[in-house]
């Protein structure tokens, strides 16, 4: 069946056929699972209660967001601090409430709406867990809500303070910086619906390059790729990177263009899936011809198994990063893309000019998930290297984190152009750069969940079923 355009009865009925074939993934181990994770929450917001001296944590969904000048929102993004509680990812107007001691509760918002459809009761192996109360009117939550509302703290974004219903508290940063600390580290539903979210983007990816082996355009590879992964757009994690040739180099390439180039020489992508609101986050670089460039992929493939292979629980990631730099400066050396040592192409910021990004980032509910920098629970801040401003996450590493690990090579002419009149720029093979330039760059990004001696690769797990 040809793919039809999203919005089309074909394409939303292939998205069906495909989200419930990848929904009953792991479906009873998630039900085994989540009791645990809900004692796991309950705790962290006991704790997170008693440094902010409260009594109650009002976990707020969210509100969607009006158009400007227009009468309709955005696409809904729910809470993240909600979503960690219980997997409603589309739901406005849902809150969820916790009192050390008690069940938490969840007011549940469904509105009578001829406009809209409403959203459905409650389902699903979560619920036996939350005292749940179905409310119509939004003006019914506060029959919900604890009496004493100077005794609570409100989590969440508040652009309407009638959605506070007159908790002043909103956000302290006492209990957030402990709750975003904390978040960093997984419990096993956590693990295991991140685990389902990389098996569902490389099912997206695998078509992906097959479209891309069919010579297919960025668009009709983005809409293959959403198909096999069962999303709409709002869907997805984050917008899907979708680079033909030269348009690899642009770091958060964010078009997808409908022409072909006229000559399909390489293929980046960037792009993950959801499952129960946690995402994957998945970069794979293609050559269209069993070439040189091709050669530089295998090449780097391996540099990126290699930092892999290091993470475990006590490691710096910062060092780790570092680490990276001074692969990629060996390879530049290599294969006469500059020429010098290791340390002399770092120190003239040759390989930040190839290589301008961070390695890697947490990830959760969240792409690039609270807490990076965080050095303690208590708020204090670990900053990046010098000369390395982008690099998003540089604690120490703990068991049953999830982070990416995504080292890049890209010709960029404007940081090229940038070290020109210095030492540097003469130690680059501009024959060499003009050979590259066309298949614009390569990164290779995988999963991965630190454990206390080595990781678990959950993308190139997921790429081995």
């Amino acid at each position: 069946m040809a793919l039809a355009k999203p919005g089309c009865q074909g394409y939303d009925a292939a998205m069906t056929t495909t989200r419930r074939k990848i929904k009953i993934v792991d479906e009873v181990s998630l039900a085994n699972l989540f009791p645990d994770h809900v004692d796991t929450m309950e705790s962290r917001y006991s704790r997170a209660l008693e440094r902010a001296g409260a009594g109650h944590a009002v976990v707020f969904s969210g509100a969607p967001l009006p158009v400007f000048l227009d009468d309709y929102n955005y696409p809904f993004k729910a809470n993240p601090h909600f979503v960690s509680w219980l997997p409603l990812t589309s739901t406005p107007f849902c809150y969820v409430i916790y009192t050390p001691g008690d069940p938490p509760v969840l007011i549940y918002y469904q509105e009578k709406d001829y406009w809209h459809l409403p959203p459905a009761n409650p389902e699903g192996f979560w619920t036996a867990q939350f005292d749940i109360r179905i409310v119509h009117a939004l003006e019914d939550v506060a029959k919900h809500l604890p009496e004493d509302r100077e005794k609570c703290i409100f989590i969440g974004e508040v652009n309407d303070e009638a959605h506070a219903f007159g908790i002043d508290r909103v956000n302290p940063g006492t209990a957030l910086n402990m709750l975003q600390f904390n978040r960093s580290v997984k419990t096993g539903y956590e693990l295991e619906c991140m685990r389902a979210a990389s098996r569902r983007g490389v099912k997206g990816h695998l078509a992906a390059e097959k479209a891309f082996r069919a010579g297919r355009s960025e668009f009709d590879i983005h809409l293959n790729y959403c198909k096999a992964v069962g999303h709409a757009e709002n869907e997805l994690p984050y917008g899907n990177i979708i680079a033909l040739n030269e348009n690899a180099a642009v770091l958060h390439y964010q078009h997808q263009s409908h022409e072909k180039p006229k000559e399909i020489k390489s293929f980046l992508i960037d792009a993950g899936a959801r499952f129960n609101g946690y995402a994957s986050d998945i970069t794979r670089t293609y050559a269209k011809e069993d070439d040189e460039f091709a050669a530089l992929i295998a090449r780097f493939d391996a540099l990126q198994l290699e930092l892999v292979s290091e993470v475990r629980a006590g490691l710096d990631f910062a060092d780790l990063h570092l680490l990276c730099h001074l692969k990629v400066a060996r390879l530049l050396d290599e294969i006469g893309l500059a020429k010098g040592s290791a340390d002399t192409l770092i120190e003239s910021g040759i390989t930040s000019a190839f290589y301008p990004h961070g390695l890697g980032h947490l990830l959760g509910i969240q792409v690039h998930d609270v807490g990076g920098h965080m050095g303690d629970d208590s708020g204090i801040t670990i900053d990046p290297p010098s000369g390395h401003p982008f690099l998003r996450l540089t604690r120490l590493l703990e068991a049953d984190q999830v982070l990416t690990i995504e080292p890049g090579l890209y010709v960029i002419d404007m940081l090229i152009d940038n070290l020109a009149g210095t030492p540097g720029y003469a130690l680059i093979n501009q024959e060499k750069l003009d050979w590259l330039r066309p298949y614009g760059g390569i990164r290779i990004e995988d999963n991965v969940r630190v454990l206390e001696d080595g990781c678990e690769n959950l993308t190139r797990d997921a790429f081995n079923r």
